[in-house]
């Protein structure tokens, strides 16, 4: 067996009412003035209000700049306010452009060169101002990842922060969060989750830890996600599609995503497509390719997602398994084509070579892709 590290937030709380938990979990680590770093439909519902009313007796500022798909001057606005509100802590509430923009500001708040030094692996300094993270969308697994995802305008690029020091200090999962989310978001969110859960487990990186949180993810998903998608007030699926996305970003983080991931980049980075949306419309294409490398694995994930593969062989179980992904895709109405959403035919080479660069994702990836065949998976996908 090789060597594996395992690393998630310093302390999770799980479970309907967790959020109670948030004054205690301030004080602990003495947060004195957090920026509560959200979006303005968060507050408009009131879901700020209802966390805001966690903190009694601590003042705390509100960022509602985040958008979706943050781009670093997201970050540099959001850390101003951090430093002229003379905050000592960050309280992200929202999804993971929420979590990751928290997790940037508190990378980024001390660190004295421009932001672009901190794209990559371990290149943050050091441990900056603590975060609880507060997820309302069951997907992303920031909660529990050490990663910020981040988009450049400039290069039409999504970039990464890589680093231990910004994994969460608090995870506060609690399902009844997550039931402002629209429906189109719990689907996206939900496959999210299980593009997470089945790159993992083809990780080259896996582990037994992060196999058993990873076929633990995918079995919830399967069975909840069409669930919590047909009655959004369904809280039994939503306590376990919160429960499948934190172990999906448990095995993520640390067994790593692969060629989902970063064939999805350039649709997010230049045509700014939903990163749940753009990894859902690749799943099936990309596994398709990838079935080969593993297919034990795939006879796995079949099973995981409810198939009785007993009579079949390992290539027919990888077959069914692909077939179940766009099953369940189908199933929550998730978009077909990158056509959808008004991507040129034209700009697949492009965007071809840009996943092709995408190194600290590709090495994850059980089986080798050129840039000619990450085209023909475009091209199929378009």
């Amino acid at each position: 067996m090789n060597i594996a590290t395992f690393k998630i937030a310093n302390k999770l709380i799980t479970g309907e009412g967790a959020t109670e938990q948030l004054l205690q979990e301030t004080k602990r680590l003495n947060i004195k003035k957090p920026l509560i770093v959200t979006d303005e439909i968060l507050q408009k519902v009131g879901v700020v209000d209802q966390i805001q009313s966690k903190l009694k007796g601590i003042s705390s500022g509100i960022y509602t700049g985040v958008k979706p798909e943050p781009e670093i001057a997201i970050v540099e606005e959001c850390t101003s306010i951090f430093h002229e509100g003379k905050h000592d802590g960050l309280i992200a509430v929202g999804g993971g452009s929420a979590i990751d923009i928290a997790k940037s500001v508190s990378a980024y708040a001390n660190f004295k060169g421009s932001i672009d030094e901190l794209f990559g692996t371990d290149l943050v300094p050091e441990k900056g101002a603590p975060i609880i993270a507060i997820p309302t969308t069951a997907g992303t697994g920031s909660e529990v990842t050490n990663i910020a995802i981040l988009s450049d305008k400039e290069a039409q690029l999504k970039k990464g922060i890589a680093s231990d020091h910004i994994l969460p200090d608090v995870a506060i999962v609690a399902p009844e969060m997550t039931l402002t989310m629209p429906k189109s978001v719990t689907a996206a969110s939900g496959i999210d989750a299980l593009v997470h859960a089945i790159e993992a487990y083809i990780s080259v990186n896996a582990s037994p830890i992060t196999d058993a949180l990873a076929l633990g993810a995918m079995k919830l998903i399967a069975t909840n996600l069409p669930k919590a998608y047909a009655n959004p007030n369904h809280m039994k699926a939503r306590e376990s599609m919160a429960t499948a996305s934190l172990m999906a970003g448990m095995a993520f983080g640390n067994a790593g995503v692969g060629a989902v991931h970063a064939l999805a980049y350039p649709l997010g980075g230049r045509y700014h497509i939903a990163h749940g949306v753009s990894n859902a419309l690749l799943l099936p294409y990309v596994m398709e390719w990838n079935k080969i490398s593993c297919l034990e694995r795939f006879r796995d994930i079949a099973e995981a997602l409810g198939e009785n593969v007993s009579s079949l062989s390992d290539s027919e179980a990888a077959d069914r398994g692909v077939e179940a992904m766009r099953r369940l895709c189908d199933a929550v109405d998730i978009p077909k084509g990158m056509r959808t959403f008004n991507v040129p035919e034209e700009a697949i080479p492009l965007m071809a070579e840009d996943a092709s660069k995408i190194d600290r994702l590709l090495k994850n990836n059980p089986r080798a892709f050129s840039v000619q065949e990450i085209e023909k998976i475009y091209i199929s996908a378009y």
